[in-house]
């Protein structure tokens, strides 16, 4: 195992040193909390009563005292294709903990939207606050003295950064995430983007547009593309939350049973009852955030956890932001090309190697922090390798080279030199630039740009033919506080046909994308946003805007300080979007994590 690389030192030492207040203070909370943390038999008879009544054959295990109590927060629904796996889990789960003498109660339900259902639709303005409702549910689950410990079953999107952000506020208990897997490969994802581009030029029917999507999703299990859902998943092995590579065994499996049986043994045994107390606020610090950064980099991860990375870290006291991103990203080499970076999915990418090779190269490079704290016995070096079952047991073996170097490579010889996530900075403020999954010719445009309001106005255009040039694509008011920052994957097809017609074309936003966004050069998260005059709200149309990935330029030729900003448009209302209306009035900005929930909550 090599040395630690200087960069990831060096960075790892500022977040350390930018934490050490917050730190300290969220580091005073957990103990606080784990002291005053007694005896379930100290509390009222009356208390108990209730949470014990409907507890049927584990009653009387309950009332003993003697096992471990573990709490079991799901996301479950069958809405959510990754999230229904998770039906049967609390089944299954409180036999699991029986085997060991412990037991096991739903503490609580969390939402869990699906944002390829919302995208496009109104509905995807909920989206990211669902994050802080997500988190504020954990809370309410743990909240009640119960619990020696809890599995967090969650897998997509907001969810897993919303279960890690309210679990932290109870960081005094030992807890796991439980990955449900992806489900098995549909069609080929260039097959199901040929498909998407001919529908937005008028070349294929609805018909064949639904059976191509349908194709590619088709079955329980996590989406397969190494979007936002996926790279969760990344994070939480970097993070050393899982059962060691758990994270893209497929649901309904063998191996998958026994990992899910693991992961409740474990978390009984890490309690601060017995001998190896593994609390989730001592696993969760500075070098575990820099390590989950590190694995969004080399694997060409969601671009959304540059919001959710900050607001995750936020919540442990740790303060991490773009500029330690952008320079991780000058150290670590992208060493996987996943769908839509590549051609394979993360079926594939399991089955070359996947996240135990991954880990296994960054700490043979001294690029990630082998000393962290994990939830498994062995430390991070039990991350390189791969679970398997020699009848019924479960093993773990020796990973060894990449069984496909198109989807896997070494350190040695990357895709590309860089992480592919850039911070671009200029007169229109700082946005996040994914250039992992964009060919380098196309890192730097400038042209004149058209400024809209919306996603529909903009497939309107194109339509109309109105973007059949060179342009920037500047979509406005879709930050946190104007909408609450939704998705934009809409316009990736039409944006997407410009650019195969010969077009240079980009698109700044003060909205989101995902690890989904695809070819077009995006400068996305544009910070601060256009609502309170943002300098995005001074932009008009024609005027020259220079997107550059190369040298980390966001400008406009434009005399911006000489205008007034447009005005704020009016809230909309409907699908509930007027309940969050505190949500986005005191959201923070995207750099921050967007969080209404961590801005006024102290952290």
């Amino acid at each position: 195992m090599s040395n630690l690389n200087d960069t990831l030192h060096r960075v790892t030492q500022r977040v350390i040193a930018n934490s050490r207040a917050s730190r300290s203070a969220y580091l005073d909370l957990i103990r606080r909390e784990g002291d005053n943390m007694g005896e379930r038999s100290a509390v009222s008879c009356s208390n108990l009563a209730h949470a014990y009544a409907g507890m049927e054959e584990d009653k009387a295990a309950m009332v003993s005292g003697r096992g471990a109590n573990i709490g079991i927060v799901s996301a479950y629904n069958d809405m959510l294709s990754a999230h229904a796996p998770y039906y049967r889990y609390p089944e299954r789960l409180k036999i699991y903990a029986r085997e060991i003498g412990a037991t096991a109660q739903v503490a609580g339900g969390v939402p869990a939207m699906c944002d390829g259902v919302t995208q496009g639709e109104v509905g995807m303005e909920l989206s990211l606050f669902s994050r802080d409702v997500i988190a504020l549910s954990t809370a309410v689950a743990l909240s009640h003295a119960m619990f020696d410990g809890a599995l967090l079953l969650g897998i997509c999107d907001k969810i897993v950064p919303g279960l890690m952000m309210g679990a932290l506020r109870f960081g005094h208990l030992p807890m796991i995430f439980v990955p449900g897997g992806p489900m098995p490969t549909g069609i080929p994802n260039k097959e199901k983007q040929r498909v998407r581009q001919l529908y937005a030029e008028g070349k294929a029917t609805r018909a064949e547009l639904l059976a191509s999507e349908m194709g590619s999703y088709h079955s329980q299990g996590t989406c397969t593309f190494f979007g936002t859902a996926n790279s969760n998943q990344m994070m939480m092995e970097m993070m050393g939350l899982h059962v060691p590579n758990s994270a893209f065994i497929n649901p309904g499996t063998k191996l998958r049973q026994a990992l899910d049986r693991a992961a409740m043994h474990r978390v009984a045994e890490i309690g601060h009852k017995g001998e190896d107390y593994r609390p989730l606020g001592f696993v969760v610090d500075e070098k575990a955030v820099v390590n989950a950064a590190v694995g969004l980099l080399a694997t060409g991860g969601s671009t959304n956890h540059a919001i959710h990375l900050p607001a995750m870290a936020r919540a442990a006291g740790v303060i991490f932001d773009w500029n330690d991103l952008a320079e991780l990203s000058s150290a670590v080499p992208l060493i996987a090309q996943v769908y839509p970076n590549g051609a394979g999915d993360v079926n594939h990418f399991h089955n070359a190697g996947g996240m135990g090779f991954v880990i296994g190269e960054l700490l043979e490079a001294g690029l990630a922090h082998a000393d962290i704290l994990t939830v498994a016995r062995g430390g991070f070096a039990d991350y390189a390798k791969e679970p398997g079952l020699e009848g019924d047991d479960l093993v773990w073996r020796d990973v060894g080279p990449s069984g496909d170097d198109t989807m896997l490579r070494p350190v040695a010889n990357p895709f590309k030199a860089d992480g592919g996530m850039r911070l671009l900075e200029g007169n229109l403020g700082r946005a996040c630039f994914k250039t992992s999954a964009v060919d380098e010719s196309r890192w730097t445009v400038e042209a004149p740009c058209r400024v809209f309001e919306d996603q529909p106005s903009v497939a309107a255009a194109f339509k109309a033919g109105e973007l059949d040039r060179d342009v920037v694509v500047v979509v406005r008011f879709q930050g946190p506080r104007a909408n609450g920052m939704p998705e934009l994957h809409k316009l990736t097809p039409p944006l997407g046909v410009l650019q195969d017609r010969g077009y240079k074309v980009a698109l700044v936003t003060d909205g989101r994308m995902s690890g989904a966004s695809g070819k077009v050069p995006a400068a996305i998260h544009c910070t601060p946003e256009a609502l309170g005059g943002g300098p995005l709200a001074r932009l008009r149309d024609g005027d020259v805007v220079r997107v550059c990935a190369t040298t980390g330029e966001l400008s406009t030729t434009a005399d911006l300080a000489s205008r007034e900003p447009v005005a704020d448009p009016a809230a909309d209302s409907g699908t509930g979007r007027e309940l969050f209306g505190m949500m986005r009035r005191f959201a923070d900005g995207a750099e921050q994590g967007a969080s209404a929930m961590l801005a006024t909550g102290g952290m």
